[in-house]
């Protein structure tokens, strides 16, 4: 057993715990009553546990105060603060919709307002006790949330930026208070791009955020969440990301974040107040995070900045979405600040082999300006492979594997300082537009310049598709390396079906039949393996001509799923980098630069890792930022050997416009058939007559 590090709860009088929730903050909610999963019951359902648990009883229960606009106005502009204040009236309640559909991930409704100045007044109430002493610590239940908004707009559920309100006004309004260093520490696991905005210059906000990235696919979807962004002027060095790669980090990946980074830099900084944007969607069960904390696990890293700043913590809800997981992680966290004790487990604190690599990059970046991380780090670290649909690593089998909502534990707890089960623990361990619609970000680092823009996260359709987010940004160091390690089976039911023609699309070139040649993948690599399966949707021609076949139509599948219709399709094992090359290829959006005599490909890919775990749950991403091309549409037809089997074709929307005539039904040409002939023959699917007469049913049978 060995005693969690950063714990420094001195002995004697019960801590003083600030505890702020008020029911008015749950009229906030969808204008139509729709499911959403920021919705008012998150609020109730903490609330309710922390009652059940006796939890409320010994804090100090505050109510929300309204918050000066002044005070929101240090970061947030006049015009933002008017709308937010307005919103609710009846002068907007024919126009409330259609704004909101202009913000990123927004609704509003009557409640919306209050709802909004209530939250941030909050985190200035309880901010402002904590630091005068009043209190040992709180905890602020608010809602909306508020680490996406930026300075003139609303984003990802979040109106006013909550935090950066109550740190500015410890900073700027209440000097009297002695808070001139202020840490934040925001373990959401989606990243805090406005918090990180309002703050990227000030060297008296340390403001540190560990969230999933994905190379840059996973909300917000902007490239200045990597960790090369590091603030600027006077703030450099004082802005931290820790970019997960991919879902599934738990307990020992935060942990070791903490271990290696957080506390390291903090312990220079020297904070006299710890603000922490605490988001418990990178829970255990949550629908939207993919990650695997525990309670117990928020509770330690909880417990080890409590060594830090006199024990003064504020914490302010922000995400996470499944009502038990929340619960209980809040409860956990309110037990720690009371002085309660738990147990923690660490028998499979093993990091992912990716957060090592993560927290190498991040203290590399970072040593210049907090030479503490030029320390060596451990040698023969036990690290746990990557998560699923990585190759040659199979899913790891671990706790961070159990999805099981219904079984997500209730923090256990007993009172006065955490233990560890392993003394190596430490050791181991996604209308207003924004002011500029694109804004250059220059790092102040090593990594290049990014263009950023507002951008849409996953989301859900009526039609139980997902649209994947409008995003084309650049991020040089990103996505190839990482995607070329991913596997997964590409399914083809047209030309692509005969190999020679597919390898156009890997190896570049063109066989008999085409009139264009293809561009090629980077990885030129052949495919791993090639099998073949029937699928129960149905095959047909449609459009009239391509530039590559000529008049006649080309294969599309029907996204939807019918038992009665059987295709045929070959799928060939590629690496996710290559099924993005063909995707480009398939949509035409790569470009022959004459000039140099390079082909101009992308600069980010449609379907990431982030997409990867949508796809498999939804079966079905249209892809935004093609949306008007032919094969926008990914379908996930199952699983073999363990890896996804994709394939490509046109979205729901489109087979409509086929059924009602807009657009055309056409048999393929003569040379585009021979080739799905060659294909099925070769493929030792059909002979010559099976395979012709599979092809003219197909053409001639509508839709």
């Amino acid at each position: 057993m060995a005693a969690a590090s950063g714990s420094a709860r001195a002995v004697g009088a019960a801590p003083r715990v600030g505890l702020l929730y008020d029911n008015r903050m749950c009229a906030h909610a969808t204008p139509d009553g729709e499911d959403h999963p920021e919705n008012p019951e998150r609020l109730r359902a903490i609330w309710r546990k922390l009652a059940a648990e006796g939890i409320a009883s010994r804090c100090r229960v505050l109510k929300a105060k309204e918050a000066n606009e002044n005070y929101i106005a240090s970061v947030h502009t006049q015009d933002h603060i008017k709308l937010m204040r307005d919103i609710s009236s009846k002068e907007y309640d024919s126009s409330r919709n259609d704004i909101a559909k202009g913000f990123n991930s927004i609704y509003f409704n009557e409640g919306s307002s209050e709802s909004a100045f209530l939250a941030a007044g909050s985190v200035i109430e309880v901010s402002e006790k904590v630091a005068a002493g009043e209190l040992n610590s709180a905890i602020a239940l608010v809602r909306p949330p508020g680490h996406h908004a930026e300075h003139n707009a609303a984003m990802g559920f979040c109106l006013f930026n909550n935090v950066a309100v109550g740190a500015n006004y410890l900073l700027n309004e209440r000097p009297d208070l002695g808070i001139k260093k202020i840490l934040i520490v925001d373990w959401d696991v989606h990243h805090g791009n406005g918090t990180q905005k309002m703050f990227y210059d000030d060297p008296r906000v340390l403001f540190f955020s560990v969230h999933r990235f994905d190379f840059g696919s996973f909300y917000p979807s902007q490239g200045d969440a990597s960790h090369c962004f590091i603030g600027e002027g006077a703030g450099q060095g004082y802005n931290i990301n820790v970019p997960w790669e991919h879902g599934k980090c738990g307990d020992a990946d935060y942990v070791a974040v903490w271990d290696h980074i957080l506390l390291p830099i903090a312990e220079a900084f020297d904070p006299d107040i710890i603000l922490v944007s605490a988001g418990f969607d990178a829970a255990l069960g949550d629908p939207l995070g993919g990650c695997c904390i525990t309670p117990n696990g928020y509770a330690l890293l909880l417990t080890k900045l409590l060594g830090f700043a006199e024990g003064r913590v504020v914490m302010a809800l922000e995400g996470g979405y499944n009502l038990k997981s929340i619960a209980n992680s809040v409860c956990a966290c309110a037990k720690v600040l009371l002085g309660d004790k738990f147990t923690f487990n660490a028998r499979e604190m093993r990091p992912f082999e990716s957060t090592w690599r993560v927290i190498k990059m991040v203290r590399d970046e970072l040593k210049t300006y907090w030479p503490v991380l030029s320390s060596k780090l451990p040698r023969n670290v036990p690290l746990r492979s990557a998560p699923s649909y990585m190759e040659p690593y199979a899913s790891s089998g671990s706790e961070s594997d159990v999805e099981d909502v219904d079984e997500l534990p209730d923090a256990d707890s007993s009172v006065d300082i955490v233990q560890v089960v392993d003394d190596g623990l430490s050791e181991r361990i996604t209308m207003l537009k924004l002011g500029q619609d694109n804004v250059a970000t220059k790092n102040t680092s090593s990594c290049t310049t990014v263009e950023r823009s507002p951008t849409d996260s996953v989301q859900a359709q009526n039609d139980g598709s997902v649209v994947a987010p409008t995003r084309i940004y650049d991020l040089s160091f990103t996505w190839r390396s990482a995607l070329s390690k991913v596997y997964v089976w590409y399914a083809s039911f047209g030309s692509n079906m005969w190999k020679p023609r597919f390898l156009c699309y890997i190896e570049g070139g063109k066989v008999d039949g085409m009139s264009i040649s293809c561009f090629g993948s980077h990885d030129t690599s052949p495919p791993r393996g090639t099998m073949w399966k029937t699928v129960p949707h149905r095959l047909f021609f449609g459009r009239s001509s391509t530039p590559c076949w000529g008049t006649g139509g080309v294969a599309f599948l029907n996204p939807e799923i019918n038992y009665n219709d059987k295709s045929y399709i070959c799928m060939y094992k590629i690496t996710l980098e290559q099924f993005n090359d063909v995707l480009f290829q398939e949509n035409c959006l790569v470009k022959d630069n004459s000039e140099d005599g390079k082909n101009e490909f992308p600069d980010s890919p449609l379907i990431g890792l982030s997409e990867m775990e949508s796809i498999s749950s939804n079966k079905v991403l249209h892809l935004e930022p093609i949306k008007d091309s032919w094969y926008s549409n990914v379908l996930y037809l199952g699983e073999e050997d363990d890896l996804p089997i994709l394939t490509m074709t046109c979205p729901s929307t489109d087979v409509a416009r086929h059924k009602s005539g807009e657009l055309p039904l056409a048999p393929p040409s003569e040379t585009y058939s021979a080739t799905l002939i060659k294909g099925l023959v070769e493929g030792k699917q059909l002979d010559t007559n099976e395979a012709a007469n599979y092809i003219n049913a197909a053409s001639a049978r509508g839709l």
